[in-house]
């Protein structure tokens, strides 16, 4: 599974809890997803935030630049990393805390949808496309599932 961090120094990557910290990742999050992709805001809150385990990135500043969430079904989602801080290892941090959280908690498969443009993100930490393509929010989508022996 991919660690490497460019530019380590410039973010950290820690667990988050939605109670304290909800207003920055849900503006992350909002950012990304509903005024960057157009996802319609009914289906980015869906109720599930205050029981998941979710990680989140900052600046040097403590300023929420990425998020990502794990449900106790071991279903990976919501990553989101804000443009200028894309291309620089942030989204590989977040997901490498989300798997090792799930491998700490036992959980037997860990899965996903992914936009069809990032299915390649996935692959180096063992994600296998597991269906054909499907819309969510309007959007190409993958279920990968995660595959720790690939």
């Amino acid at each position: 599974m991919p660690s490497r961090r460019e530019n380590a120094s410039d973010y950290t990557v820690h667990p988050a809890n939605w109670e304290r910290d909800g207003a920055a990742l849900a503006n992350v999050r909002r950012r990304v997803f509903i005024e960057e992709q157009g996802v319609p805001e009914s289906l980015e809150w869906d109720g599930e935030d205050a029981r998941a385990f979710h990680i989140v990135a900052e600046n040097t500043s403590g300023s929420a630049i990425g998020t990502g969430r794990l449900l106790d079904t071991g279903h990976i989602g919501r990553m989101a990393v804000l443009p200028a801080w894309r291309g620089r290892g942030v989204g590989r941090a977040i997901l490498a805390e989300l798997l090792t959280t799930a491998s700490q908690r036992r959980y037997p498969r860990c899965w996903l949808n992914a936009q069809a443009s990032a299915t390649g993100f996935y692959l180096p930490f063992g994600f296998i496309v597991d269906s054909d393509e499907f819309l969510d929010a309007g959007m190409p989508h993958y279920r990968m599932i995660h595959d720790p022996e690939r």
